[in-house]
């Protein structure tokens, strides 16, 4: 139940962080659930990736869907060299994934040492 909750709350907090203050707020809210709620590392770890990953997969998806993907269809060919918006997403969602997990890894091992 832990690691559910571990997951919303990331969820909902870095969504909030992220309307007001830059993209690496994530940091912050991965950081701060994973300090507070006892989690193994490794599921701390996990709880920050899946978090962030389904918030900026979900978000990067609904936002390139708005436009009919005309700017991920740009922005593919000019990073990735190639024609595929939906691996762009998957980036996106992939690059703030490693940066939150590692974030919520730094948490739980924060509160491992305090113990």
């Amino acid at each position: 139940m832990k690691f559910i909750t571990s997951i919303c709350l990331i969820i909902l907090l870095s969504f909030a962080a992220c309307l007001y203050l830059p993209w690496w707020s994530i940091v912050f809210a991965s950081f701060l659930v994973t300090a507070f709620i006892p989690q193994k590392p490794g599921k701390s770890f996990l709880s920050g990736f899946l978090g962030i990953g389904l918030l900026w997969g979900a978000l990067s998806f609904y936002k390139s869907y708005l436009n009919e993907h005309l700017l991920a269809h740009k922005v593919s060919v000019l990073i990735l060299k190639m024609d595929n918006p939906y691996l762009l997403i998957f980036a996106t969602a992939l690059i703030g994934a490693l940066v939150a997990g590692f974030a919520a890894l730094t948490g739980a091992y924060l509160r491992k040492k305090k113990a």
